[in-house]
């Protein structure tokens, strides 16, 4: 194995493995991978020294559901329509590069609407390549979605008819019926997509639709699990309620995102399935920890909607903090916080009553194994060489993850940021 040889000295460890923090342990990278961890590593002195004792060091962070089409949140609809394809590909830079400065080292996009062309496949392949600094992107172009849905953002432009049709229509992924979406599903794939989702049911932020809704038929969501399938692909879905979200696991699909207004019947399946699902605390967090000032940035639908089911999300919070649910760690920050601040999320679980280690492990292992990457998400030998590490307490500090100290990607270290 060629390359420099780094010796990470560690004051606590979380290698995503065990559900401990390791003292004085030692990590060994050569080149892009690690090769050796353990006590009292030999240091062959050629190794270069990397002291972070003073800090508690954990595989490089994954964010397993982003929207990274978007500079800022504050002008989120405006950059919906007005932003070109070239303008939300630069985005997909921008973020990409200030989520690793957080010790995010991998995100998964989990869609676009119209006027995003491919610029999130492009912006991969260039980070990739080495042409940009960013982390390691895995994307979904765009979601499959039913017109009039929580997924049609030309709802922004219903006052004109003619210019909403306009741009539904050059959404590729937004139709009706069973060989529309087995069609789209091949087009996505075709083009580069990682993984399909299924905008299933409506959402908080729209107007014209409700969390409870089924958004599509049952035939359609069918064809989409299947013909992703058929092309090794795996698919996740939008959903909030428990009898859509059962319906979806008894159709064979692989994960969930959201699923904030569940059930114990639910849980109980999907721990019995092994269905994965990224919850997305932060986004509910007005009305379950009230906080006014905050809610009032959001749009009057969203905050009436978060109103409405407030004792449902409680509620669905609680189920799914106690269950055995295969937890991905996501952010889906689209109000209130920039796409590539996903450390707000790891608060959100804390002061819900989550065990600290119990997100680490859903924002690194768990989340390795959503995204489909086995060298990722764990400090073991054979495992690439991302790495981050955290001044504060993460046992104790809610807003541990929001001060990264280190950052180390693919064997190379980058310049850190903190969110002030």
């Amino acid at each position: 194995m060629n390359g420099e040889k780094k010796l990470i000295k560690c004051g606590k460890l979380f290698d995503g493995i065990t559900s401990e923090l390791q003292e004085n342990r030692e990590i060994l990278v050569q080149g892009n991978r690690i090769v050796e961890v353990g006590e009292n590593l030999k240091n062959r002195g050629e190794d270069r020294i990397i002291d972070l004792s003073d800090a508690t060091v954990t595989p490089g962070l994954i964010d397993a559901h982003v929207h990274f089409q978007h500079f800022d949140w504050k002008n989120r609809a405006w950059e919906t329509i007005h932003g070109s394809p070239s303008w939300k590909a630069m985005a997909f830079l921008y973020n990409a590069r200030k989520a690793l400065a957080r010790g995010f080292t991998t995100v998964r996009h989990t869609g676009s609407s119209a006027f995003d062309e491919y610029g999130g496949i492009s912006a991969r392949k260039l980070i990739d390549a080495g042409y940009f600094e960013g982390c390691r992107l895995v994307v979904l172009p765009h979601y499959h979605a039913a017109v009039g849905s929580h997924g049609d953002d030309s709802q922004l432009l219903a006052s004109n008819p003619p210019l909403a049709r306009a741009f539904y229509e050059m959404f590729p992924t937004q139709g009706s019926g069973v060989d529309f979406f087995r069609d789209s599903v091949r087009e996505q794939v075709k083009y580069g997509a990682d993984f399909i989702k299924i905008m299933a049911t409506g959402g908080f932020s729209t107007p014209n639709d409700s969390p409870d809704d089924q958004q599509l038929s049952d035939e359609e969501m069918q064809a989409i699990i299947d013909t992703a399938h058929q092309l090794n692909k795996k698919v996740t879905a939008h959903v909030y309620g428990p009898d859509l979200m059962k319906k979806l696991i008894m159709m064979g699909i692989d994960c969930l995102e959201h699923g904030a207004l569940m059930n114990e019947e639910v849980a109980r399946l999907m721990e019995e399935k092994g269905v994965y699902l990224v919850p997305t605390f932060c986004p509910y967090d007005e009305v379950i920890r009230p906080d006014e000032e905050k809610l009032a940035q959001k749009s009057p639908e969203f905050q009436a909607k978060l109103k409405q089911y407030a004792s449902r999300l409680k509620k669905g919070r609680e189920i799914i903090i106690q269950s055995g649910i295969k937890l991905g760690y996501g952010s889906d920050f689209v109000a209130v916080h920039h796409p590539y601040d996903g450390g707000y999320e790891f608060s959100s679980w804390f002061l819900s009553g989550m065990e600290p280690l119990r997100a680490l492990k859903a924002a690194t292992s768990v989340n390795a194994e959503i995204v489909g990457r086995t060298d990722l998400g764990t400090i073991e030998p054979g495992q690439l060489a991302d790495i981050a590490a955290w001044k504060r307490d993460i046992m104790t500090d809610h807003r541990a993850l929001l001060d990264c100290a280190f950052v180390m990607k693919d064997g190379e270290e980058y310049p850190t940021e903190r969110v002030e």
